[in-house]
């Protein structure tokens, strides 16, 4: 498998996915990070729970792997109800959505990953769905076809999506809750890397699992697949513990470097600066230089890169910053080394 794959896979969760949801928090005590939508969700939770009805719908926004996922699980759980899943591209048609409604039970939370990608039919069929828990349905075909309305039982669809700017606003402005996640700090990515140690009975210190979360991209998800890539290099070349030194030495073999920017982000940078003096760039002609898809380079990979000040974005295209020039050891318009 390639490293690209790889990095996608990893992006998209699906690999090792019983590892992947053993380490998932189930509550929000459990959760780390994110403190104030952790206390506004809470309110929301405790609400309903007082009021005998389900969440409001809430639309989960952000970069991927910060927890969007796992947050759809700890609502259904703390409302101790049944989480169904499902995507945005896997609704292709209103009957595939009518089929998920149909078969819902009361206070159910139904999950829609990437839900921009939604297409607009079924998109319009969900308005009366959200909003007075009805279904529209169509029989039959032209002249004589003709319209009955189903009730649906009271759920709360959690939606999520990496591109919050792609959602129509009437689909936006149904959803009573709408925060945005965003990048952790380096202290609350090493309880994680903690908590998970944990789990996967991989002895570490302070100052291990600190490295760790230093280089993880300010995202959970991240910082658990470091893990494991440590702890692979620790049982094989070491003593199975993790220490700063073993940290750094795992992540150096498998090309992460201090910032956290792995292969395929140093590429993009190098391809920026030395093939387009710097940008600006357009996506497309930068994702085929670096042989990427362009959603995959503006959903994943770009985020960070302007989190860190490596990258900007332009109406001409993609610039790298003097901050870029500086990681890479490469000299600064207009100075001399």
């Amino acid at each position: 498998m390639s490293d690209v794959t790889d990095e996608r896979l990893a992006e998209a969760g699906e690999l090792d996915p019983e590892l992947d949801h053993a380490l998932r928090p189930r509550s929000l005590e459990e959760f780390v990070g994110q403190e104030r939508v952790k206390e506004q969700l809470w309110l929301l939770i405790q609400g309903a729970r007082e009021r005998g009805e389900p969440v409001d719908h809430v639309l989960f926004s952000g970069p991927p792997g910060l927890g969007k996922t796992t947050l759809a699980g700890i609502l259904a759980n703390e409302m101790a109800t049944v989480l169904r899943q499902t995507s945005g591209p896997a609704l292709e048609r209103t009957a595939d959505l009518a089929a998920i409604l149909t078969n819902l039970d009361e206070g159910d939370v139904l999950f829609i990953d990437e839900i921009h990608r939604m297409p607009r039919a079924v998109e319009e069929v969900m308005y009366p769905a959200l909003e007075e828990f009805k279904l529209d349905v169509v029989l039959g075909k032209g002249p004589s076809a003709r319209t009955i309305r189903l009730d649906l039982p009271r759920f709360t669809l959690v939606g999520a999506t990496t591109r919050p700017g792609l959602i129509t606003l009437p689909l936006r402005e149904r959803f009573g809750f709408s925060p945005r996640l965003e990048y952790y700090l380096a202290p609350d990515l090493a309880r994680i890397v903690d908590r998970s140690a944990g789990i996967l009975d991989v002895e570490v210190d302070d100052a291990g699992s600190g490295e760790i979360a230093r280089r993880a991209r300010g995202t959970p998800r991240v910082a658990n697949r470091l893990l494991k890539r440590v702890r692979d290099y620790a049982q094989v070349r070491r003593d199975g513990r993790i220490d700063r030194e073993v940290a750094a030495d795992a992540l150096a073999l498998f090309e992460v470097d201090e910032e956290g920017l792995d292969r395929i982000d140093t590429l993009i940078l190098e391809v920026i600066v030395q093939k387009f003096a710097g940008g600006p760039v357009g996506l497309s002609t930068l994702a085929a230089a670096v042989g990427e898809d362009p959603g995959t380079l503006e959903d994943v990979y770009e985020p960070y890169l302007l989190q860190c000040g490596f990258l900007q974005r332009t109406p001409r295209g993609r610039i790298a910053t003097d901050l870029a020039r500086q990681h890479l050891g490469l000299p600064i318009e207009g100075r001399l080394v």
